[in-house]
């Protein structure tokens, strides 16, 4: 027999994102045809970027980046931050700023984030964008430096703390516009693994998925360890919101959902349309 590929592994610290890999850099999960070589914890946008420079063999990322990389990755089925009254959030301050929502400053948590993608589909007239760090948003939008933002993970439980309101729930939008599920971020592998390799993964996921599940109060610490808001009911409303059935298997609906927002995506211009993509 082979030796086992080795492969390279990259996913957020964000707790859907901890939760759903738990078992599986953990050894919970049996591998066959390959194993985890390296195992990056990054930022979103930083796993994008990556992508875009092809670093990782499998990789959790936005559904927007990967609308960038569908000649290279393919999305697997598991894995996928996707759903209903879990979309990001375009908020705002108190403070004064433009009656025109185009005229206004707009924080994005990183420019290939699906949160960016939605909000220049909701409102393509907003131009100025500026990239942060999802997690600089709030600070940022409370400091006055910028007029909105478009926050996303842990901030949607904890914006009206600091004093700041919803001006739309994005994910709503897109559910009202098309009547299908907002799909946010997915796992893709680059296609010049083997089928073999992939279809593993892609069992392998959902299997840690569900020892996750299974194993709630072991895979804490893990989860803790990694999460940017640490109270614990934050927590578990965060893996509660966005991770789901459609993080097992996309099915149909979420496959749908997928490519009716790449073809959107691709109709704005946003991204190049790819013969035989998802």
């Amino acid at each position: 027999m082979s030796e086992p590929l080795p492969v390279s592994l990259g996913f957020s610290p964000c707790p859907n994102d901890t939760h759903i890999f738990n078992g599986l850099v953990h050894g919970k999960v049996e591998l066959a045809h390959c194993r985890l070589a390296n195992v990056h914890l990054e930022d979103v946008e930083t796993l994008n970027e990556w992508a875009l420079q092809g670093r990782l063999d499998v990789t959790k990322l936005s559904f927007h980046a990967f609308g960038h990389v569908q000649d290279r990755y393919t999305l697997l089925r598991a894995g996928a931050a996707l759903g209903r009254g879990c979309g990001p959030l375009l908020i705002a301050g108190t403070g004064d700023k433009p009656a025109d929502l185009a005229d206004w400053k707009i924080a994005i948590p990183g420019t290939y984030t699906t949160a960016a993608l939605l909000l220049r589909l909701y409102r393509p007239d907003c131009r100025q964008l500026v990239a942060m760090r999802f997690d600089r948003i709030m600070e940022a939008l409370a400091a006055g430096q910028v007029d909105g933002g478009v926050i996303i993970h842990e901030s949607r439980f904890t914006y009206q703390a600091m004093g700041l309101h919803c001006i739309r729930d994005l994910g709503q939008w897109w559910e009202e516009t098309t009547g299908l599920p907002i799909p946010l971020g997915c796992i893709a592998a680059r296609k010049t693994l083997p089928l073999a390799v992939r279809t593993e993964l892609d069992a392998a996921i959902a299997a840690s998925i569900r020892w996750s599940e299974a194993h709630a109060a072991e895979g804490l610490d893990y989860i803790k360890a990694h999460a940017q808001e640490m109270d614990p009911q934050v927590m578990r409303d965060h893996i509660a919101l966005y991770v789901n059935d459609y993080s097992t298997e996309l099915g149909e609906e979420g496959m749908h959902a997928v490519r009716q927002l790449l073809r959107r995506g691709t109709e704005a211009g946003l991204f190049a349309a790819v013969d035989g993509g998802v």
